[in-house]
């Protein structure tokens, strides 16, 4: 499974004022990497503005997730647009996107598309979940015999 997201889209629906904090791309791209290890999915991320050397290494890292940001004078739609165009396997593959004009497209060349609510949602559910079974699987660290004794201490202390 594989998704291509417009990524200012993403984010200006998950809050619209996070667009102009750069950390927000940050934020969302920590969101994803989590996301993508829990389902074992390519994730294709396309942001509008000015190219982050560091956002766009991160492919170095994560061999799954790859950052694109548009030429000068370009807009992430060209991008993901000419991604649509040349993607061969439109099985299990979605376009995240709000994007009247976006969504439009995909369609028309056979691709599923996913409003940025709809996976915003699934975002939302699939962490919740991995936070659950991280909790389950917690390991309960046996205590020390110096913090049994220090324990004991505190405990001894009520009761006297």
């Amino acid at each position: 499974m594989a998704f291509l997201i417009d990524g200012n889209n993403l984010i200006g629906h998950i809050s619209p004022h996070y667009l102009r904090d750069p950390r927000s791309k940050y934020s969302l791209v920590g969101r994803l990497i989590a996301f993508q290890r829990i389902n074992q999915t390519k994730i294709l991320l396309v942001f509008d503005g000015p190219p982050d050397t560091e956002l766009e290494n991160i492919h170095t890292h994560f061999k799954k997730i790859k950052i694109f940001f548009p030429s000068p004078g370009q807009k992430a739609d060209h991008i993901i647009k000419d991604i649509l165009s040349k993607w061969k396997n439109k099985r299990r593959f979605f376009i995240v996107s709000s994007d009247r004009e976006l969504k439009n497209f995909a369609r028309a060349l056979g691709f599923k598309v996913l409003t940025c609510q709809e996976f915003n949602k699934e975002l939302k559910k699939t962490l919740k979940e991995y936070k659950k079974i991280q909790e389950l699987q917690k390991e309960d660290t046996p205590l020390s015999p110096l913090e049994i004794d220090l324990w004991g201490g505190i405990f001894k202390g009520d009761h006297e």
